[in-house]
């Protein structure tokens, strides 16, 4: 048991060097080893706490360059609909959450591809319009970040504006989603705990990758998602089945 929890929190310190340089990945990479370790439900409750304190480091690594503007569009409408995501979660099914997952995720792939292929530029209110869709998901699925990325990268956002800006709004909607999990008496102390140290681990892998975001090219960094994507929805595809 132990020897799990080990190889989670060094997982958690991997995943935050690669969320700290592509804006995304922690959960996708973490959420297959904690459903196999605690479950689809409690892992979606564990990384929510994770993800708040590991969103809140990105966020303090390059909040000089955050772009408030395009941050609150987003999370006026992507706060209040992951509340929403977030009570659809506790009533589904263990096993619909697991395809949920896979399909998802399988499904950002292409998705993402097409966005970037068209390099479509997005208004403000369009913003607003993508950040509740993605509240929504982010709720029930958890990992939405290869989604959010493309849309504050379309709106014009690089480097440390856009890591800055992608962690600032996912910080206030994965705030969302554990107040409602907490007003429905969804987050035991256990959840917590487990939930702080992995974020705390993430922290310390967002710390380590600053030097790196000006290094790696935009190609590989949108390959490694894409790779982390397919095996993470594979696995949760075929656990489902």
């Amino acid at each position: 048991m132990l020897t799990g929890e080990i190889i989670i929190i060094i997982t958690a310190v991997v995943a935050g060097v690669i969320s700290g340089v592509t804006g995304t990945g922690s959960s996708l990479l973490l959420l297959p080893l904690l459903v196999q370790a605690y479950g689809p439900k409690p892992a979606i409750q564990v990384m929510a706490l994770a993800a708040v304190i590991g969103n809140l480091s990105r966020f303090f690594v390059w909040w000089r360059q955050v772009d408030w503007k395009v941050t609150l569009v987003y999370s006026v409408t992507g706060v209040p609909c992951a509340a929403i995501g977030a009570y659809l979660l506790l009533i589904f099914q263990s096993t619909l959450i697991d395809l949920l997952l896979g399909v998802f995720f399988l499904c950002v792939v292409p998705l993402k591809r097409l966005m970037d292929h068209f390099e479509y530029r997005i208004s403000l209110p369009q913003v607003g319009f993508c950040g509740g869709i993605i509240g929504i998901l982010t709720g029930i699925v958890m990992s939405t970040g290869p989604l959010s990325v493309p849309v504050f990268v379309s709106y014009g956002l690089r480097k440390g504006a856009f890591l800055g800006s992608e962690a600032a709004s996912a910080l206030l909607l994965y705030s969302s989603k554990i107040t409602t999990f907490a007003a429905q008496g969804a987050l035991p102390m256990t959840i917590v705990i487990k939930g702080v140290l992995l974020g705390l681990g993430i922290s310390v892998g967002t710390v380590m990758s600053k030097h790196l975001v000006f290094r790696l090219s935009e190609k590989v960094s949108t390959l490694l998602i894409d790779i982390i994507l397919f095996i993470s929805g594979s696995f949760f595809i075929s656990k489902s089945i």
